[in-house]
């Protein structure tokens, strides 16, 4: 048997190595947060001056997401994306050995490096390499760690924090990236384009101002003591900038950012109305540990466990998808799941210490449950109309917008809690402690209508939208 015919006899297993790689980039993003001040008294510094590397890891992704179509259409997308993980994985023994802020800043610029190629090279190797029929439940196991990690991740944080050192939250990575480096060397081709086109210079440059500006203005909304007039600037700018890097791609010869696949409507409903409903739901894992623990009094680790509620229902939900987008399709499933997810987002503003544990338990289940299902919808669903040779640039476009608007999501969270701090009277700096369970009524109350805005772009796909995915998977 040659190589190639056992790669290609293996390449059922592809989405589980990816889901592994993702599921370790994703989960090291959300436990770093409950690791800060235990870092900052190592660094002797204070929990903000830490914000550095949390700020340089997302910038990186920024800037090098939109080249990462071209580079592995270039070297080849095995040589890319294992050359990501061992990157990734050097740079998480860098962040684990740091003595300084500086040393950690500049190990997570190299660990977003390599996040920003690992994640949408991944997700090309396996939509390329999956047949139509098997497509949908691929794209549902490489969906579950971006749907799993933000709530289970502080968790793991907390425990790693308190019975371990922060320090061993970056080296557990090193025998998952050399594991999943072999599986890569055995299990992936190193396909890459006859003729690649030439760097869009131009491109690169406009694309990576306007993501670094979005997502540094979205970042300084997540912080109380910013200005948001600053945090405002910083994302109009980036607009602008976005706006002008979309008028160059429609007249460049190869541009580095393929916008033509927005033409494609199953691919532009996720991208255009899946991006409101990742901004409204993303908001939720952000507010729901300072709810319990700021406006419930719980510990760390007692928050912690009831927001498992939402792991359970996010991973509990991952086995049904394909048969329920089999069954009952796209756009009916979606316009449903939309409409489930905002209520009961707008029902996790409405719990109080006094609420029964099994109702608060049920309401956060339940959200877990719909944030599963959209966000594995809009992953499957953008890839079922779109050509093979335009799936290098739907898969760098997505990574980007996807990426953006889970930036956004969080400070929406944050910006949402200040608003409603505001509107008592508050200052805009004010002290997280000082938020009052109202302050959590209006700020999930806005996260849920901003999710429910999105269900007219889901009304307008059409009924049989996708079609041709569900009946090649013999829906």
């Amino acid at each position: 048997m040659s190589a190639s015919t056992g790669k290609e006899k293996h390449a059922h297993l592809l989405p589980y190595i990816v889901a592994a790689t993702f599921f370790m980039e994703y989960l090291d993003t959300t436990v770093i947060a409950t690791a800060l001040p235990q870092m900052a008294r190592t660094f002797h510094v204070g929990p903000n001056e830490l914000s550095l590397g949390m700020t340089a890891y997302m910038l990186a992704l920024a800037v090098f997401i939109p080249v990462s179509g071209w580079v592995a259409d270039r070297f080849g997308a095995r040589t890319v994306f294992g050359s990501a993980i061992v990157v990734f994985t050097l740079a998480s023994v860098l962040c684990g050995l740091s003595g300084s802020v500086g040393e950690f800043t500049a190990a997570r610029l190299l660990q977003g490096l390599g996040g920003a190629m690992m994640v949408p090279v991944g997700r090309l190797i396996v939509v390329r390499n999956t047949e139509k029929s098997r497509l949908m439940q691929a794209i549902s196991t490489i969906t579950w760690p971006a749907i799993a990690a933000p709530v289970v991740g502080p968790p793991i944080g907390g425990f790693i924090t308190t019975y371990a050192s922060w320090r061993w939250i970056f080296l557990l990575n090193v025998p998952f990236g050399i594991a999943a480096l072999l599986a890569v060397l055995w299990l992936v081709r190193n396909e890459r384009e006859s003729a690649p086109r030439p760097l869009d210079v131009t491109g690169f440059v406009l694309s990576g101002a306007a993501l670094t500006a979005i997502l540094y203005g979205t970042e300084l909304a997540s912080q109380r003591e910013a200005s948001v007039t600053s945090a405002v600037l910083y994302v109009v700018v980036g607009v602008v900038l976005g706006l002008v890097s979309f008028r160059h791609a429609s007249r460049a010869a190869h541009p580095l950012i393929d916008y033509t696949t927005l033409r494609v409507p199953t691919y532009a409903v996720t991208v255009v109305s899946g991006a409101i409903t990742r901004i409204g739901i993303g908001a939720v894992p952000y507010l729901m540990p300072l709810l319990f623990q700021l406006g419930f009094g719980l510990s760390a680790f007692k928050s912690g466990l009831l927001l498992l509620a939402s792991a359970v229902g996010n991973l509990g939900m991952k086995a049904l998808t394909t048969r329920i987008l089999k069954r009952h399709g796209f756009r009916r499933v979606a316009l449903v799941d939309v409409t489930v997810a905002g209520v009961f987002i707008i029902a996790c503003g409405l719990l109080t210490p006094e609420t029964p544990l099994v109702v608060t338990l049920l309401v956060v289940f339940v959200y877990g449950v719909a944030r599963s299902m959209q966000f594995s919808l809009l992953a499957t669903l953008a890839y079922a109309d779109i050509p093979q040779k335009q799936m290098s640039g739907a898969s760098t476009l997505w990574s980007a917008a996807s990426q953006m608007t889970t930036g956004m999501g969080i400070a929406f969270g944050a910006l949402a809690l200040r608003l409603a701090a505001a509107s008592r009277g508050e200052g805009g700096a004010l002290p997280a402690g000082h938020y009052t369970l109202g302050d959590f009524r209006w700020a999930f109350a806005l996260a849920g209508v901003v999710t429910l805005l999105s269900l007219p772009g889901y009304f307008r796909m059409a009924c049989d939208a996708g079609s041709g995915l569900r009946e090649r998977s013999g829906g």
